[in-house]
């Protein structure tokens, strides 16, 4: 479980974030939404410690991270795992190196060992016999799986996703929030989502938390979601006539199965 509490981050004389507070679960995924300007950017990265917020408290199972000793910030962080936008795989790696990159930088297990666990998160993604690939192989969906297989090889505790969805097409992007969502459930992770994708707030958001111009907006389910009254949170979610659509649709399924 991660908590922040009251979190504040200004710069120079602009308030990005202001006085936000959420819980977010194991074994879920927690979703941050809102427009380009929003502070949920800012917010992730004061939850992974890349920017230190000004006011307020990020506690991780009830442990203070932001003043705790930086030994001890280091052991929260090798139980953080990454899945960057953009992938970050190294170009010059094979896709077996590039899974391989944290075992080798944070564990002392043998060659065997490591290519192990490396085979193991590649089968978990459904990635058998990509190992000897370079990137430059691969398709969109793929380089996100292979991203995913060594945000996890570590086994951590907590997943932070930055636009996982960002550049695929609605198939592949349906692939990867569910095998989020499975690797989530399965292991029993902190899940920290980053998102424009409203697809997957539908389908995955077990929590949202949904900022407008630095401020907790709103805060609920996907499930809620549909029945939410604030205004900007509709203009933001439903702009497109397909989720205009899918509201309706929710809606009078909820209606009729509380009528059955």
């Amino acid at each position: 479980m991660i908590e922040v509490r009251n979190i504040k981050k200004v710069f120079g004389d602009k308030v990005v974030i202001n006085d936000v507070s959420a819980t977010m679960q194991a074994g879920q995924c927690n979703l941050i939404i809102g427009s380009s300007g929003s502070g949920k950017t800012v917010l992730m990265k004061c939850m992974v410690g890349l920017f230190t917020p000004d006011q307020g408290e990020i506690l991780y199972n009830g442990q203070d991270f932001i003043n705790m000793p930086d030994q001890d910030k280091a052991e929260i962080r090798k139980q953080i795992g990454m899945l960057f936008q953009g992938s970050a795989l190294f170009d010059s790696l094979t896709v077996e190196q590039n899974v391989m990159f944290p075992l080798d930088m944070f564990t002392k297990d043998s060659h065997a060992r490591k290519l192990e666990r490396v085979n193991e998160v590649l089968a978990r993604v459904k990635l058998v016999d990509a190992n000897k690939k370079f990137p430059s192989e691969l398709s969109g969906g793929m380089k996100k799986r292979v991203a995913l297989a060594r945000a996890i090889v570590l086994n951590p505790k907590y997943l932070f996703c930055d636009e996982p969805n960002s550049g695929l097409d609605p198939q592949t992007s349906l692939v990867i929030d569910r095998l989020i969502q499975e690797i989530t459930i399965e292991y029993n992770i902190t899940t920290v989502i980053n998102t424009h994708d409203m697809n997957s707030l539908m389908e995955i958001g077990n929590y949202i938390l949904y900022m407008y111009q630095g401020n907790k907006e709103w805060e609920g389910s996907n499930k809620e979601i549909i029945f939410s009254k604030n205004q900007r949170l509709n203009d933001f979610i439903f702009a497109s006539e397909f989720l205009r659509d899918a509201k309706e649709k929710r809606m009078e399924e909820e209606r009729g199965g509380r009528e059955a």
